[in-house]
């Protein structure tokens, strides 16, 4: 990509964006206000609003007070039922799909087993399946469908639409995904990195709204992650930017498929969990409220039965749950250090039930060890879109492309 400039059409769209933007983080807001927060003439901000009431995507809600009294100030909203985004989570586990309205709340949320095998034509003829299915249930009409956000393990080649490689994916070498999903439904398609997907979720809906630098670690499958950086969705050169995943804890830790030594990953994701987890119960048969089931049939004790015996205190299951999430509090460090965000983010499936867990030792590592900690602390937060967030995010992925101000289309050609 080159810098290139701009022009007054570009400017046009850029600005209407920004006064969305605006009337979609507020719980209410009125021209003025949105002029005092974008720095545009109040003359400018009628006319885009204008034209969004005109196109039925924001709505006059009542009228309220300034803090300083005076004239009633008309109140913007958008209009939750003004179009509608599908999202889909590709796992190799599972697929999840949801429609979601222009706030970005879900209408109908359904999960499905990812079809076995190897072949991605059978995987895709399974995703069609399901967003008909969801389309359906939820009563919304194409038309009304603005699009399909598809999120996906990495790496991708976001340019091209395709898969690349994913680890836990064999045989899948460069997929044409975007392409074969959109020609399957007929909708357009926007393809995203799962965590990258869930991170643009937050700043849409979630814990990351109207907060200017956040991170977002995702806990699934694997460890993954997203960057908004001053607003703006951050993916890095090759779009890929986020694998906190991949940061090194333990140096010399088990070997990582992608090539490292003791990463994230390896030592916190569900499977890593589940083995020290056995490991342990066959050292201390006797110290745990998962010892019996254990005993009876070891694959019992998977990793949702570990999460639920942590998050009632078991004290085997809280120890492994407590270790990785001191790995994960390192890796919050060298973010804070890294790159200086004001918010660490801690969503997904993969830690539901001990979000506090991990948010206690996280939080402690914050106040305790970044450089900059005497200037100020890095806030982290559970993700309130809990084990929805890949599904909300990849649906949201579609409404910050459509509606959200995007830098690259001023300085980017």
């Amino acid at each position: 990509m080159r810098q290139a400039g701009t022009n007054l059409p570009k400017v046009g769209r850029y600005n209407r964006a920004v006064v969305l933007d605006q009337i979609q983080l507020a719980d209410g807001i009125s021209r003025v206000e949105i002029a005092q927060k974008t720095g545009l003439t109040p003359q400018t901000v009628s006319g885009i609003v204008r034209r969004l009431l005109d196109e039925g995507i924001v709505r006059e809600d009542g009228a309220s007070r300034g803090a300083g009294g005076g004239k009633p100030r008309t109140t913007l909203r958008v209009n939750a039922d003004a179009g509608n985004a599908v999202g889909l989570v590709f796992d190799p586990v599972e697929l999840t799909c949801s429609v979601v309205d222009l706030l970005g709340r879900p209408l109908v949320v359904k999960r499905r087993p990812t079809p076995p095998g190897t072949d991605p034509t059978h995987v895709v003829a399974a995703m069609a399946d399901l967003v008909a299915e969801v389309l359906a249930e939820a009563d919304v009409p194409r038309g009304n469908v603005l699009g399909l956000g598809l999120a996906t393990p990495g790496p991708i080649d976001q340019r091209n639409g395709m898969i690349v490689a994913p680890p836990q994916l064999a045989h899948w070498t460069r997929v044409p995904l975007q392409q074969m999903l959109g020609d399957a439904t007929g909708l357009p398609v926007t393809l995203d990195n799962d965590a990258t997907a869930a991170a643009v979720g937050e700043r849409w809906s979630g814990a990351g709204r109207g907060v200017a630098n956040f991170a977002y670690l995702f806990f699934g499958t694997g460890i993954g992650g997203g960057l908004v950086l001053n607003h703006q969705v951050y993916r890095g050169g090759s779009l890929n930017a986020g694998e906190f995943g991949h940061s090194t804890v333990v140096s010399d830790g088990p070997e990582c498929y992608c090539g490292n030594r003791g990463c994230l990953e390896g030592l916190a994701n569900p499977s890593a969990i589940v083995a020290e987890t056995h490991r342990r119960l066959i050292d201390d048969p006797g110290g745990s409220m998962l010892s019996p089931a254990f005993g009876r049939d070891p694959a019992s004790v998977d990793h949702a039965a570990v999460q639920l015996a942590a998050g009632a205190g078991d004290p085997v299951a809280a120890a492994v749950i407590d270790e990785a999430a001191q790995h994960v509090a390192t890796v919050a460090v060298t973010i804070a250090n890294f790159i200086d965000v004001d918010l660490i983010i801690l969503g997904g499936h993969g830690i539901q039930h001990v979000e506090s867990r991990y948010v206690g030792a996280v939080a402690s590592a914050l106040t305790a060890r970044p450089l900059a900690r005497h200037i100020r602390v890095v806030q982290v937060k559970a993700s309130p879109l809990g084990a929805d967030a890949a599904v909300v995010g990849s649906a949201a992925l579609v409404l910050h492309a459509t509606f959200s101000p995007q830098l690259s289309s001023l300085v980017l050609d």
